[in-house]
């Protein structure tokens, strides 16, 4: 070989090397779900940065805190129309003129979907699994083609929300049907690419320290059909120690980190920290350190020790205030608390 030839190439070789990390880093997502923003506002609430400045709360996330992407709830046919598709298309539109980037979180539910309830919305109770899966792509249909119709792309959207136990009890209810479960995530993985067909369709559980949970719902999946392009994963220390003196913050993080490398390599794809939260108390300063140090942590270790498959993290209703959830990330003043420090360090 020509010898300045090859030391270009050992040139480049080195070069390329060097910078796939940086390049995977700088493709790491912070973000957030602000469901609740739409009706705060409404309500009057006025956000200020933390030295007192009157912001916008989706410019505040991403300038100040290096958001660069939202996370939108969608419920089927929710009273007063709280996070109905209307609602989901008015924050799309300020997402993206922010040049933000959006996941949409489809519960299929008129309300609250999790793993301790997954109930069918009203318009579609009592009907078969054949109609339910109707009812279920037509539902995911018409909310993204709402989307697509105002030129809104989402980079992300989540098929069932926290869906450990399954969803559309009892019909897809993990132990009693788990067919018809597969059979709903497929259906709902298949809508998504009819409208969108470059979306990464997320599959989204909880406790994201717990691998057994994740293999025994992903085999289900799996082996039955059903199809996800991505892991959602929510991490709550906070939630996993709650009646558990035996765990620790720090040991579920591990485990955390742990699960995504397992499950990544197993199910051979990427995984995203979907939600997050630390508790807000400003009667006890160190408790929100503690908070931020966490969160620094969990955000460091899903870019340095997830093999590169960890692709981001959001933080679960930062903007909430004290009084209600307890886990936001802003004080009484709606200003961001030190706990966002996390995405900064």
């Amino acid at each position: 070989m020509n010898r300045v030839l090859y030391v270009v190439l050992c040139v480049l070789c080195s070069t390329m090397l060097v910078a796939q990390p940086s390049n995977n880093r700088k493709d790491f997502v912070k973000g957030a779900d602000v469901g609740f923003l739409p009706g705060q506002e409404r309500s009057g609430v006025v956000f200020h940065d933390q030295d007192g400045n009157e912001r916008d709360c989706l410019e505040l996330l991403k300038n100040d805190y290096q958001m660069s992407a939202i996370r939108m709830r969608v419920w089927v046919n929710p009273r007063g129309g709280t996070n109905d598709k209307n609602v989901l298309l008015a924050m799309a539109k300020r997402v993206k003129a922010l040049g933000m980037d959006l996941m949409v979180d489809f519960h299929y539910s008129d309300s609250w979907a999790d793993p301790a309830k997954q109930p069918v919305p009203r318009a579609w109770q009592g009907h078969s699994y054949e109609e339910m899966k109707k009812d279920l792509h037509d539902h995911t249909v018409d909310v993204l083609s709402l989307l697509r119709d105002n030129d809104i792309e989402p980079r992300w959207v989540q098929v069932g929300n926290e869906t450990a136990n399954g969803l559309l009890w009892d019909m897809g209810h993990i132990e009693k049907n788990p067919e018809h479960y597969a059979g709903f995530i497929r259906t709902g993985y298949d809508a998504v690419k009819e409208v969108f067909p470059n979306a990464i369709v997320i599959i989204h559980l909880d406790r994201g320290h717990k691998q057994s949970l994740y293999d025994w719902n992903l085999d289900i999946v799996v082996n039955n059909g059903g199809k996800f392009d991505m892991i959602g994963m929510s991490l709550y220390p906070y939630w996993a120690m709650d009646g558990h003196p035996e765990l620790n913050a720090d040991d579920i993080i591990t485990d955390c980190m742990a699960n995504i490398r397992h499950v990544s390599e197993k199910y051979k794809c990427d995984v995203m920290i979907v939600e997050t939260g630390f508790e807000v108390n400003e009667r006890q300063p160190e408790i929100m350190e503690e908070g931020r140090r966490q969160l620094t942590r969990i955000i460091r270790e899903a870019q340095t020790q997830t093999n590169g498959h960890c692709r981001g993290v959001f933080y679960w209703e930062p903007q909430c205030l004290p009084g209600g959830y307890k886990l936001g990330a802003f004080d009484h003043n709606a200003a961001p608390t030190v706990i966002m420090d996390g995405f900064i360090e």
